[in-house]
């Protein structure tokens, strides 16, 4: 069965831009992807239409028929819709000129994108013994779930060497895992890691957004973790050193609002460097075990429903609005930053304050070295 006209342009612009170019995705948000590809390739003389006119849309779709890929795009039933948070985010300068919503992803592997709990496990590659003894125990706790098997969830992670790979080999002694690559689903990257991401394809699922083909570049990697974050509720940054990836995907997470989590490690370990100074700066909750990552993620919902849910007096039917916006900005257990709050609601962050200390005296919100988080309305005594 041939594909419409709309997924074959998203594959084509896809295959002619390697994905994660924010300013495509914004087009085809504005304008559609078929009339964005055939600009692209009729007017244009950029690089970028230098390579659209390259592309044979028939062999992008017999490519992934003949590699047994799915293609999902943003409305299909298996497509995880975490990934339209990335509508929003502007990096800034934690990734110019990447983002956005992927045009859509090649997928290998019986697993649902959109599936249970997802859980990311990232790291450096050059990794410890201890960090990768942590790493698999994560994997596989956070993959069995509790007692009975109740809370599993689906790890998340990149792939590559030391941690994501330790982290993929626990999950899959117990469960299944899913491994967000940054080249093409045709060749295998790295290519020690071939046996493994082989197997995660037979019993979890292998997920890019690079077409067939597509080799794994710099910009790919940085793309790409984006992707890790939109997928999970959570990230563990498990070991990362000062200038490790792992921190970029960490930076995404906290971008997109998901829970920031990291593992300590040895104050003598460079390896270590990065996930520290994540505790340190309260950017990110200390787990040291799969219970302290479910005991911050699968509450979340019931927390919140807990703490919306109308109390003696109608306590929240009567703020204001102002007070209103601004509490929905927050959180149980993930802190928000005054930028955060001011930045989310539009308001100055003096109106900010102002409304946070009010919430604070009525007991609905508490400061936190952070920032602020949300806390269980007081019913009157």
């Amino acid at each position: 069965m041939s594909w419409s006209a709309e997924r074959q342009a998203r594959a084509c612009l896809a295959a002619a831009s390697g994905g994660g170019m924010r300013a495509l995705a914004d087009l085809v948000a504005e304008h559609g992807p078929v009339e964005v590809w055939q600009t692209l390739r009729e007017t244009s003389r950029t690089s970028l239409a230098e390579r659209a006119r390259s592309v044979d849309a028939e062999e992008v779709e017999r490519a992934t028929s003949r590699l047994g890929l799915r293609f999902v795009v943003p409305g299909d039933d298996d497509w995880h819709t975490g990934l339209d948070a990335l509508s929003t985010p502007d990096p800034g300068r934690l990734d110019p000129g990447l983002g956005g919503i992927p045009l859509g992803l090649w997928l290998r592997g019986p697993l649902s994108l959109d599936g249970a709990l997802a859980v990311g496990l990232v790291g450096s590659r050059a990794s410890s013994t201890y960090g990768e003894r942590v790493a698999s125990d994560l994997g596989a706790d956070l993959a069995a779930g509790g007692s009975g098997g109740e809370g599993s969830c689906v790890v998340v992670s990149g792939g590559a060497y030391g941690i994501d790979a330790a982290a993929h080999r626990g999950a899959l002694s117990v469960g299944s895992t899913m491994a967000v690559m940054a080249g093409g689903l045709d060749e295998y990257y790295p290519k020690g890691n071939e046996r493994l991401l082989a197997t995660v394809a037979e019993r979890g699922l292998l997920v890019s957004e690079v077409a067939p083909g597509g080799r794994p570049t710099k910009a790919g990697f940085l793309a790409r973790n984006r992707i890790i974050a939109a997928l999970c509720a959570g990230v563990v940054v498990v070991e990362a050193a000062h200038r490790s990836g792992a921190l970029n995907t960490a930076a995404w997470a906290s971008r997109l609002r998901r829970q920031v989590m990291a593992v300590p490690g040895p104050v003598t370990s460079t390896l270590s460097l990065g996930t520290n100074r994540l505790l340190q700066s309260g950017e990110a909750a200390l787990v040291s075990n799969a219970g302290d990552v479910r005991e911050l993620l699968l509450p979340l919902d019931a927390t919140r429903e807990a703490a919306e849910r109308p109390v003696q007096g109608s306590l929240l039917d009567e703020l204001p609005e102002m007070l209103v916006q601004v509490r929905e900005c927050l959180y149980p257990r993930r802190p928000t930053s005054m930028d955060e709050i001011a930045e989310a609601t539009g308001l100055r962050p003096p109106e900010c304050l102002a409304a946070l200390g009010e919430l604070e005296e009525r007991g609905l919100v508490a400061a936190h070295p952070a920032g602020w988080v949300l806390a269980q309305p007081r019913r009157p005594t």
